[in-house]
């Protein structure tokens, strides 16, 4: 990884793949949020907090493979996480009141990441962006509806998942020239090592909140394509 590549801007008409949560606003941390409501819940007797964190994990990694990404199945998750580790029955209300802490997500209100706004304003008048997130379709575009960003993307895709085969896909699909698309986010697991693995430049822009189930060791690029490492979306200018 090179974050230290002379800040000279790239030529115009470069093709900017965005990620959209902990990218653009904030998402992970509301989850964290509503995991830490539900530990405390569950109020386990035996297994530590830690330990039942690692179980949900666990849970919510198979619950992905049936149910994909998104509110409901991070409903089901927590569900059947404490149907998994209580020695109670899970009453009516004991359910009503699981289901209210993924509830909480979806009430909040988007928070856009510092200068978020005024960066992807600039850089769409030079460049062509595309959204390119995961998750559930009509859960992501209601979020980039009420963030106000919609205008400045020329195209939304929302993925089942970021792998290097969406990403071949995906680049055929919108025409994009390896050597002058770029792919932006936080996730090491779904926006710089398989963008990278496509043969597409990257930009990590880490997040102190990224989502656990998205840790992955950041590969260095193959010859001929370039990764840079931002400290914030703001920096972005520097470069395009």
């Amino acid at each position: 990884m090179n974050p230290k590549i002379d800040a000279i801007r790239r030529p115009v008409n470069q093709t900017l793949l965005i990620d959209a949560d902990d990218t653009l606003w904030e998402n992970n941390i509301y989850f964290e949020r509503a995991i830490a409501s539900f530990i405390s819940y569950l109020d386990h007797r035996v297994h530590t907090p830690e330990e039942v964190r690692g179980h949900l994990n666990r849970v919510e990694h198979t619950t992905i493979q049936s149910q994909g990404y998104g509110l409901h199945s991070f409903r089901k998750s927590l569900i059947t996480c404490f149907e998994q580790l209580t020695d109670q029955p899970v009453t009516t209300e004991k359910h009503d009141r699981i289901v209210s802490f993924a509830q909480s997500i979806a009430d909040q209100e988007i928070e856009l990441l510092p200068k978020v706004a005024e960066t992807l304003a600039d850089l769409a008048t030079r460049h062509r962006i595309i959204m390119v997130t995961k998750g559930n379709p009509e859960e992501q575009h209601d979020k980039l509806h009420r963030s106000g960003l919609a205008p400045h993307f020329s195209a939304i895709e929302v993925l089942p998942e970021k792998h290097t085969e969406a990403y071949l896909s995906l680049s055929a699909h919108h025409a994009c020239e390896a050597s002058i698309t770029w792919m932006i986010g936080n996730s090491p697991r779904s926006d710089i090592n398989p963008a990278l693995a496509a043969g597409l430049h990257a930009i990590f822009i880490p997040h102190d909140f990224t989502w656990v189930l998205e840790h992955e060791v950041v590969n260095q690029p193959p010859d001929g394509q370039v990764l840079l490492e931002l400290p914030s979306f703001a920096d972005l200018v520097r470069y395009f």
